[in-house]
C-alpha cells in the first residue's frame, strides 16, 4: 500500500484557494514552499500540483531524486528539472492549461523563462495564499518549533555565564554565534547586540561600542535547529538602573505580558498589536514603539500571520507569532521584549521560558 501524504490537509486547503482562483495547476519554485508541502529540502526544482486531480509531481536533478523518494516516498519525482529540460517539461505539464498559479517572489528571470515557455497561459501571482497555509503548522513542526526555541533558551543560558561589561557588542555575538554553531545549525537570523544607547537602534548592528559597566544591554537572538528557526529578545538590567529605564523597561514587560494573555483563536493579527499598542500609547509612547508587534516564525524567521497596525488575519491554533513591544528613545535607551507563542484552542502556549 502506498505512503499517505502527512500534507494533505495542508494542500487540500491550498487546492480550494486556487479552485476560487479558476487556476489549473500550481507551480512551486522557493525551497521553503516546496519544504512545506512535502518535507523535501533542496535548493533545485519545482512542484507541480495539478489542481483538478490534485496529483502532485516534484522535478528536481540528479542530485536530489535519491534524496526526495527517502523523504517523501508518497510523492512522484522526476529527474527533469536541469536548465536544457525545463522550457520543454513546462510546456507538456501547461498543455491544455489556461491559468497557472506561481510564487510572485521568484527571480525576474524565472519569472521571464516562464512568460517565455508559456507564452498563452495567464500567470497568477498565487504566493500569498501558498503563505497563509504555511502559517498554520503541523504538529511535528510545532515539535520542532518548541524544540529549536528551548535550545534558545540554553544558549542564553550559557552566554550570560562568559559575556561580561569590558566586552564589545562583536565579542558578544561571537560567543553567542560560537553556541549556536555548537549546539545547533547556526543562527536563524544575526544576532542583535546593543550596549547602552544603541539599544534606541531597534535592529542595531553590533559593533566595537564596549558595553560598559552599569549600562544595560539588549540582545535578539534565534538558532537554528533542523531547519527551524527560533526568536527571543531579552535584556540585562543594571544592579541600579535609573529611574528612567525601570519606568520603560516595566511598561515594555506589562505591554508583552497583555499581548500574551490576549493571543487566542479569533482575535486578527491586528488587534493583538493593538492590546500593547494601545497601553503603550496610552503611557505616552506612541512614536517610540515604532514596528509591528510581531510576525510567524517557522522554516524562515519572518513569516505570517504578521501581527501589525489593521492587519486582518484571524488567528488559528497552531499559529505562531512573536510578541516584541518596544519603545525606542533616540541617544539615551531601547528596550524590547519578544518572546514566541504558538496558538492553541483556548490560548496560546509561551515557547520562551528564559526570566524576563
Amino acid at each position: 500500500m502506498a505512503e499517505a501524504n502527512p500534507f494533505a490537509g495542508r494542500v487540500e486547503e491550498l487546492l480550494t484557494a486556487a479552485k476560487k482562483k479558476k487556476l489549473d495547476c500550481i507551480l512551486l519554485y522557493t525551497q521553503t514552499n516546496r519544504r512545506v508541502l512535502t518535507d523535501v529540502d533542496c535548493d533545485n526544482g519545482c512542484l507541480l500540483i495539478d489542481v483538478n486531480s490534485a496529483k502532485m509531481v516534484f522535478y528536481t536533478d540528479f542530485r536530489y531524486t535519491v534524496m526526495a523518494r527517502r523523504v517523501a516516498p508518497w510523492l512522484e519525482t522526476k529527474d527533469l528539472w536541469q536548465a536544457k529540460d525545463e522550457a520543454k517539461t513546462l510546456k507538456k505539464l501547461a498543455k491544455g492549461a489556461k491559468r497557472i498559479g506561481y510564487e510572485g517572489s521568484i527571480s525576474a528571470r524565472k519569472f521571464l523563462a516562464l512568460q517565455k515557455a508559456l507564452p498563452k497561459i495567464e500567470l497568477v501571482d498565487f504566493e500569498s495564499d501558498v503563505l497563509a497555509v504555511r502559517a498554520v503548522k503541523t504538529p511535528a513542526e510545532i515539535v520542532k518549533l518548541a524544540a529549536s526555541e528551548k535550545l534558545n533558551d540554553e544558549i542564553w543560558r550559557l552566554a550570560q555565564k562568559e559575556i561580561k561589561p569590558g566586552m564589545t557588542e562583536k565579542e558578544i555575538q561571537r560567543v553567542i554565534r560560537g553556541f549556536m554553531n555548537a549546539l545547533g545549525d547556526g543562527e536563524a537570523f544575526e544576532t542583535i547586540v546593543c550596549a547602552g544607547a544603541n539599544a534606541a537602534e531597534c535592529h542595531h548592528v553590533p559593533d566595537d561600542t564596549v558595553w560598559g559597566k552599569g549600562q544595560p544591554l539588549l540582545v535578539d537572538m534565534g538558532v537554528k535547529l533542523d531547519g527551524v528557526c527560533s526568536d527571543m529578545t531579552r535584556n540585562i538590567i543594571p544592579k541600579k538602573p535609573d529611574a528612567e529605564y525601570r519606568r520603560i523597561y516595566d511598561l515594555v514587560l506589562e505591554a508583552n505580558m497583555r499581548a500574551i494573555a490576549a493571543v487566542k483563536p479569533g482575535i486578527t493579527a491586528g488587534e493583538l498589536d493593538a492590546v500593547a499598542r494601545d497601553y503603550l500609547k496610552e503611557h505616552g509612547f506612541d512614536k517610540e514603539f515604532g514596528h509591528s508587534l510581531g510576525h510567524g516564525v517557522g522554516f524562515e524567521i519572518h513569516e505570517q500571520p504578521f501581527a501589525a497596525k489593521g492587519q486582518k488575519t484571524v488567528l488559528r491554533p497552531g499559529m505562531s507569532v512573536t510578541i516584541e513591544p518596544g519603545i525606542y528613545i533616540e541617544g539615551k535607551l531601547g528596550v524590547r521584549i519578544e518572546d514566541l507563542v504558538v496558538v492553541t484552542s483556548t490560548g496560546c502556549e509561551v515557547l520562551s521560558r528564559s526570566k524576563k
